[in-house]
């Protein structure tokens, strides 16, 4: 049974600022620990029509003044109208990053910069779009003994809040933003997915697709199937300052910090499918799940030129999404038969010279399974292959800052079809102690040595 929730006031102060002077309200409750506030200014209790601000905490935008958001200028904007109204009231609700706490509401900015928005940021680290709840809020009203409130808000979700725990809101005063380069982005989401009452034609443009992070993967997928007829690929992997991808070959052996981990399952799981080579299934045993991040398991595809597969496969114990193998007529028949009896799709496609699947001809046939965007994880072959193809769209490339000495990741790309492409608007993120590197590959400028 839930506890009934109840607020007490605790510490009232005198507070004069620059505009006006104020009264601090402390209160605690019986649900959560933090320290929720209400600044108060003139009589209100008993009042109609109360000039109200609910403000939930943001420590880097109210504290620090980050230009990211527009919560500092938004909680002065509402200090100087209270103020110049001569009453009203600002709630200070402690529930940081709409209800995710300091420490996630930071993760998601580093989602943000490898291109996610503020909404699917948040789902992407396993949140709800908005978590915050408008009780506390209510019941301090309360006691402060206002009437009824105008609630100065772009967020007409806040009013169903407080109007949901008894306060009567008549009507919605607009709180104006301020509008930088680092939030216009941020405000159209607001906007555009969150039912914030903004202003978009006051916002500048939005940030051009692939200018930054991961943003090609969900904006450009659609244009670039109807001009290719062909999945966009996302290259993954991790390598060190070396650039070597392990210490010794057919030796498990993980690179990346939890953050970044954490990052590429956030990135698996906007992708239809997720491709490795056979070397990654023998060696690490691989599940390939989104455990990590909030969103849908992509298809497994595996390159298996010769059927190497194991039966043991972690791969195969997902009845819902069985491997899809790509192999050659080359490869054992007796293998393939007992693979899709095991559960697996074979997929038999032409092969290379070197008796390897083409892979022009596994795109081809993915985009006839209706595949729009293909994330390839590797190991060393087969990030080569894909850039000997020129088949790679968007590179996320995380650089763990140890030296190996061991295997490297892209083999010798001399007299390959490749060429030496440069990336195309990179953008660089500290995600824990690795750097994350991203861009697409200039295929037109590349030219063959």
């Amino acid at each position: 049974m839930m506890t009934t929730l109840k607020v007490e006031r605790k510490v009232v102060a005198r507070i004069p600022t620059p505009g006006a002077e104020f009264r601090m309200m402390y209160y605690t409750n019986n649900r959560d620990e933090q320290e929720h506030l209400a600044l108060v200014a003139g009589d209100v209790a008993g009042k109609e029509n109360v000039l109200v601000r609910v403000h939930s905490e943001c420590f880097t935008g109210d504290v620090l003044g980050s230009l990211r958001c527009d919560c500092g200028s938004q909680l002065a904007r509402s200090m100087e109208m209270v103020s110049k109204e001569g009453q009203g009231v600002v709630v200070y609700l402690r529930q940081e990053g709409r209800g995710i706490g300091l420490p996630e509401k930071l993760r998601a900015y580093n989602l943000q910069d490898l291109g996610y928005d503020t909404v699917d940021a948040n789902l992407l680290l396993g949140h709800d779009v908005d978590e915050r709840d408008y009780e506390i809020a209510a019941l301090i009203l309360q006691d402060i003994g206002v009437a009824s409130v105008r609630l100065l808000t772009n967020n007409p979700s806040k009013i169903d809040g407080l109007r949901k725990f008894g306060i009567r809101v008549t009507s919605r005063e607009t709180l104006e933003s301020l509008i930088t380069n680092e939030n216009s982005d941020y405000l159209r989401t607001k906007a555009t997915r969150m039912g914030h009452l903004l202003n978009l034609e006051e916002l500048p443009e939005s940030k051009p697709p692939g200018a930054n992070g991961t943003g090609p993967i969900l904006q450009e997928v659609l244009a670039h199937k109807n001009q290719t007829g062909l999945p966009f690929v996302t290259l993954t992997y991790a390598q060190s300052l070396d650039g070597c991808i392990a210490r010794t070959p057919g030796k498990p052996m993980r690179l990346s910090g939890p953050e970044s981990r954490a990052m590429t399952h956030g990135i698996r799981a906007v992708h239809d499918t997720i491709l490795v080579g056979i070397g990654t299934v023998i060696t690490d045993n691989p599940n390939l799940t989104v455990r990590l991040a909030k969103g849908a398991q992509p298809q497994p595809v595996i390159l298996d030129s010769n059927l190497r597969f194991p039966l043991n496969a972690n791969l195969l114990n997902n009845p819902k999404l069985s491997p899809w193998i790509a192999t050659t007529e080359q490869a054992p028949k007796e293998r393939r038969i007992a693979l899709e009896r095991a559960g697996a799709r074979v997929i038999c496609l032409p092969a290379t010279s070197k008796g390897w699947v083409d892979l022009p001809a596994l795109m081809e046939f993915l985009a006839g399974e209706s595949v729009g965007n293909v994330m390839v994880e590797g190991g060393a072959r087969v990030i080569t292959s894909f850039f000997s193809e020129r088949l790679v769209d968007h590179i996320v490339l995380t650089v763990v800052p140890v030296v190996l000495g061991g295997m490297r990741a892209v083999k010798h790309l001399d007299g390959l079809r490749a060429g030496c492409p440069r990336l195309i608007n990179p953008g660089y993120q500290r995600l824990g102690e690795d750097m994350v590197v991203w861009g697409s590959p200039d295929w037109q400028e590349a030219q063959p040595d």
